[in-house]
């Protein structure tokens, strides 16, 4: 049995030892945000907050989350209230597939949460362990800035 808080909310899950926080994401907790990519913490797809800073799930155990907080894509806002960053992105029109964007999103939420108005190599050095193949890389930095501008606002 592993607990966390997930989302602000906290579970208790029954887990084998083995288990991955992605794999336990994706199944008993059943969120659809973190994806597998890699599985070698190189791509990014997988990327959840762990007591706010920016994880690989993939590759982590799930029993080493115990006590401590998992934010995932759908933790940073809902539909109705989407986080700043979800609805820039989407104004931004700043994906293409989307395969990546919920690690992006997350590692950009970790990246604004310590420091608001980030310059655009910072915004560059935070997202750089995000592997996107569609090219979409311009319009994701344009997205965290609008993001930025609007909490400031």
């Amino acid at each position: 049995m592993v607990q966390f808080s997930l989302n602000g909310a906290p579970v208790a899950l029954d887990v084998p030892p083995e288990a991955t926080l992605l794999q336990v994401l994706r199944g008993p907790a059943g969120l659809s945000g973190p994806r597998f990519g890699c599985g070698t913490e190189r791509c990014g797809s997988c990327m959840v907050l762990l007591d706010g800073a920016p994880t690989h799930a993939c590759a982590l155990a799930a029993d080493a989350c115990a006590g401590r907080a998992v934010v995932t894509v759908e933790g940073l806002g809902t539909p109705a209230a989407p986080h700043p960053l979800q609805a820039a992105f989407l104004a931004e029109q700043a994906g293409q597939c989307g395969y990546c964007l919920s690690g992006i999103l997350v590692s950009a939420a970790a990246l604004l949460a310590r420091d608001p108005a980030p310059a655009e190599d910072a915004i560059r050095a935070a997202l750089e362990p995000h592997l996107c193949r569609c090219g979409s890389h311009n319009r994701i930095i344009r997205a965290v800035r609008r993001a930025a501008r609007e909490i400031a606002a």
